[in-house]
């Protein structure tokens, strides 16, 4: 069987991606215009924003020495991976139908090309929804973050030897476990050149281990989710896409990882590299589980990895992840503060623009040190006194003082969702009431709702009266009832996806945008899954065997098991053996512990075995390409049987 026939989906899994592929998208036909409480809304909110004092744009555009003449950004085969231009739609006063903060920001964000930050620092922007840092060494290139895929890293790459001379890259820096931050690094290097000591590759401790773990038990679900986050389904513009708060999209390109050959483990930690003085802060726990800043002396340049951008960033990200710690993260961002705040005059992150001046770098830090510690202060104070998430969201406010600087905002983040992360990062879901310890599931309790209030014609009514006041909360909450007790209602959906859209018009944050469209677009258009997204085969690579392994008993199903049984597995290339005890209620799995007396024993390569059980390829099949099975091939296929498909999709906005 040729190889691309299992060119992987088993860690499709991990997570779905917004490609901007295409240039200027044609309008939604099903879309709606802004309703008159929304026009009012955006007025209301435009009247409350920061003065303008230019500073903003002055920084996004410093520095700017070119861009690509083409910009759409294409693999090897020609296809398009990324269009620069996507985002060349927002010039002028914002449409009623974005809120007039996000359009500034996209506004900003969408500027792209190679920048100089400093002497000897540059940066490609806008090349991805990640940034690309390049610092000059003595004989090379040292790049910080080579953006998320082997296409987009390469181009700005291109465009920075273009621009500044042909220079060999010499080393690279990771500095988080995300994938936007290390996927294009095959774009820049080869591992043969690493592996020769040619290249050296940098980042944090942990790194490998949280790179491969992240999402890999959730990934399904995650990934369905972070389609609604990064609004996979909506083409940008007016009454689409708007980015993501920080960014662009996603690059629809391959995304590759090559492993470290340098850890950094602890803030002080210092580095000659190719003749660069680099000093590093471990910040792990605030964004990401391992991540790292870098201070690059000479120039006085501290790159805030992800600590600190253009926006509030996310506690718990609603695509789905483990709670990050707030407290933590002010603590690092005051450390930052201390460390380099008076020893640097440009602070540059791995998204958004750089910041000018120390005063700039000292005043950001401090800032939004102040807004991580007033959301967890307050949202904490508030729990203690009795308040639940649903509360505490709605009365924890960012102060006036905070909410001047624009970078404090709610572009990605926000004081509502952070909040209630707060909450379950020291309490979880529950909030002591016993009415909410046991609730009906959302269509009984969709239909129990619905029945009580007299059916659905009254739901409507009220929902329509509703939106009429420009209530979409209260209109969402009854339509989503209505929609819940009786999916087929053509009137519910309709106005329930109309009640979401003009909810996403209003939103500052462009990932609330996204949920909201993308709501309402699976509302009108019915939600039709997709292939599997694949991962590339370095991620696969990445991950142990048997987090593969506890993953796949995470698809376990024992009721379709007639008889517990054991089957061994060697994997040829990783010199791997495995035990696999499927019983009546769970599926072990243990790497080094071959069963004793096995009904069947599995051998082939670690590609084949992933086929078998995450692809659930033919046994057949797999034979053809190689995999061998001794005793008996019925148990093999029984086994597979049993574990759950991997789930391309499933309903959200219904049941």
């Amino acid at each position: 069987m040729p190889r691309t026939a299992l060119h992987f989906a088993p860690l499709a899994l991990l997570l779905s991606s917004t490609a901007l592929v295409a240039a200027p998208p044609a309008p939604d036909t099903n879309a709606k215009p802004a309703s008159p409480a929304t026009v009012a809304a955006q007025k209301a909110a435009a009247a409350t924003l920061p003065a303008e004092d230019g500073r903003d744009t002055d920084f996004a555009a410093r520095g700017f020495i070119a861009t690509r003449s083409d910009p759409i950004i294409r693999n090897a085969a020609g296809k398009p991976v990324f269009n620069l231009a996507a985002y060349d739609f927002v010039t002028g006063p914002a449409p009623a139908t974005v809120n007039p903060s996000l359009w500034r920001e996209m506004g900003l964000l969408r500027k792209h090309g190679l920048f100089k930050v400093s002497d000897g620092v540059w940066q490609v922007r806008g090349f991805d929804i990640s940034n690309m840092t390049l610092v000059q060494g003595q004989t090379g290139w040292i790049v910080i973050d080579p953006l998320t895929s082997r296409e987009t890293a390469a181009a700005g790459l291109e465009l920075a030897n273009q621009q500044l001379g042909t220079r060999p890259v010499v080393a690279v820096i990771y500095s988080h476990s995300h994938g936007d931050h290390y996927g294009g690094v095959r774009g820049i290097v080869s591992e043969a050149d690493v592996q020769a000591g040619k290249v050296a590759i940098l980042a944090p401790d942990h790194f490998m281990k949280e790179t491969a773990s992240e999402n890999v038990m959730a990934g399904a679900a995650m990934g369905r989710r972070a389609g609604y986050q990064f609004g996979t389904a909506l083409q940008p513009g007016p009454q689409g896409q708007m980015g993501s708060g920080i960014g662009m999209g996603l690059p629809a390109g391959e995304s590759t990882l090559i492993a470290p050959s340098d850890t950094i483990t602890k803030t002080g930690e210092t580095r000659d590299v190719d003749g660069v003085a680099l000093e590093f802060q471990i910040v792990s726990g605030s964004e990401a589980p391992s991540e790292l800043n870098v201070y690059v002396a000479a120039p006085k340049v501290f790159l805030s990895a992800e600590m600190s951008t253009c926006s509030l960033h996310n506690i718990l990200t609603p695509r789905g992840a483990k709670v990050r710690d707030t407290h933590a993260w002010a603590g690092f961002l005051d450390e930052a503060l201390r460390l380099y705040g008076n020893r640097s005059d440009v602070v540059i992150s791995s998204h958004c623009w750089p910041r000018f001046g120390q005063s700039e770098v000292a005043g950001m830090l401090a800032s939004q040190r102040d807004n991580y510690r007033y959301l967890h202060d307050q949202s904490v104070r508030r729990m203690n006194q009795g308040a639940t998430q649903t509360e505490i969201a709605e009365s924890v406010v960012q102060p006036p003082e905070l909410a001047k600087e624009w970078y404090n905002r709610g572009y990605y983040g926000t004081y509502s969702h952070n909040s209630k992360a707060i909450y379950q990062w020291y309490l979880g879901w529950y909030d002591a009431n016993p009415a909410n310890l046991q609730p009906w599931p959302p269509q009984d309790r969709a239909k129990k709702y619905v029945a009580a209030m007299g059916g659905e014609a009254k739901v409507i009514a009220l929902a329509k009266k509703a939106m009429a006041a420009g209530d979409y909360r209260w209109s969402s909450d009854l339509l989503n009832q209505a929609v819940f007790a009786n999916p087929a209602s053509q009137q519910a959906r309709a106005l329930l996806a109309d009640s979401y859209e003009q909810q996403g018009y209003q939103a500052e944050s462009a990932i609330w945008r996204n949920q909201f469209l993308s709501a309402a677009n699976d509302l009108r258009s019915g939600f039709k899954p997709g292939a599997l997204s694949s991962q590339g085969e370095d991620m696969i690579a990445a991950v142990p065997t048997q987090l593969l392994l506890d993953s796949m008993a995470t698809r376990y199903d024992p009721a379709r098991m007639s008889a517990p049984l054991a089957i061994n597995i060697q994997i040829t290339d990783r010199k791997e053996s495995v035990g696999i005890e499927a019983g009546k209620s769970v599926l072990l799995a243990r790497v080094g512990q071959p069963m004793a007396s096995p009904v069947a024993t599995i051998t082939g390569p670690r590609r084949l075995i992933l086929g078998l059980l995450f692809l659930k390829a033919p046994l057949a099949q797999l034979q053809m390409a190689g995999l061998k099975v001794e005793g008996d091939p019925a148990a093999v296929a029984s086994l597979q049987a049993a574990l759950d498909p991997i789930s391309p999709g499933f309903n959200i906005v219904e049941p």
